[in-house]
């Protein structure tokens, strides 16, 4: 491992700053329609806030390589339009009300806008990057939205059933890691970097991913609702299991796991309640076990870019895993 001194929050964002205001006014540019709804939807939940990870990792890759030009600039209002897309999507899909403490886009405009509108973010964003002229590009880019789109069709299929490891883990690669890994291998391939080099950014983006999904998962259940901007222990109430959940049907009593199957059957805590469920969980050391396996997977981030050059850019990323695991919401 490098002796490279991790960058401060302060120094991440004086590096990124510009660029990161150059994305928004792309996004902006790119998001506007000759119909209104689509303009409309599209800067409502840009103004919602959000951390922009995304292109802040794609920025990072980029500057880690040494690019300069627009393309990432440009790639970084891409990725953020498609993560826009899926938001719009996943909101339908989840039949959810708010997003980021405010009313969700489906709520305001309702469900046939908004699946239309994500369809038109989706579109724009293919069409922005073709701009480029880069096969590469759009190979990440269409099996990133396979991936994507499979992962939803996955979860949906397992709503309400009990699944393993194995499968929370291939559902959030496919649902949330693997636009990380994409963010970052877009840097390589704007860059034309080696085939390695595009590897270990991409891994670095999976490991990454899968960090801030459980991390994710855990505040979705042990956050207070006014910090969350959303109903507490939503995952549940949909019928999700969550590592911690999983940890905690593997090792619970026979009453432990009758609760649980209990909420995620009936996709309510009208039974069983939410503090008896988070009292399981902490009985058996679920969550801590949630958040230790999402400290690995930060660090083994940072270890997959030990062979990059030492740069400012490098030092932001060894910065990102510590911001995603120590994150309040």
């Amino acid at each position: 491992m490098s002796t490279l001194s991790i960058a401060t929050s302060k120094e991440v964002f004086d590096l990124l700053r510009d660029d990161l205001a150059a994305i928004e006014q792309e996004f902006t540019r790119q998001s506007a329609s000759n119909v209104e709804v689509i303009t409309d939807i599209a800067q409502y939940l840009m103004a919602g806030g959000g951390k922009r990870i995304r292109p802040l990792l794609l920025l990072l890759s980029a500057k880690a390589l040494g690019c300069e030009t627009h393309s990432r600039i440009r790639l970084g209002a891409v990725v953020e339009m498609l993560h826009t897309a899926t938001l719009v999507h996943d909101d339908i899909i989840d039949e959810a009300n708010t997003r980021r403490g405010r009313p969700s886009s489906n709520t305001t405009w309702g469900n046939a806008k908004c699946v239309l509108a994500g369809d038109w973010l989706y579109m724009q964003s293919f069409a922005y990057a073709l701009e480029e002229r880069n096969f590469r590009v759009l190979e990440l880019l269409i099996s990133l939205t396979q991936q994507m789109v499979e992962g939803e069709l996955l979860q949906m299929q397992k709503l309400g059933h009990l699944i393993n490891e194995e499968e929370y883990f291939d559902l959030i690669f496919r649902k949330t890691a693997c636009l990380f890994s994409v963010s970052m291998q877009l840097g390589a391939a704007i860059t034309h970097s080696p085939k390695e080099t595009e590897s270990q950014l991409g891994e670095y983006g999976r490991n990454l991913g899968l960090a801030f999904q459980i991390v994710d998962d855990v505040l979705d259940l042990t956050a207070a609702e006014e910090v969350l901007g959303k109903p507490a222990a939503s995952d549940l109430r949909e019928g999700k299991a969550t590592l911690a959940i999983i940890h905690a049907l593997e090792r619970g009593t026979g009453a432990d796991r009758e609760a649980i199957r209990t909420v995620l059957a009936e996709r309510s805590f009208s039974t069983v309640s939410h503090p008896q469920i988070l009292e399981i969980l902490e009985r058996h050391g679920s969550i801590a076990y949630a958040m230790d396996t999402a400290c690995a997977y930060a660090e083994a981030a940072r270890l997959s870019i030990a062979d990059l050059p030492d740069t400012d850019a490098k030092r932001a990323l060894l910065w990102v895993p510590g911001f995603v695991t120590t994150r309040d919401r």
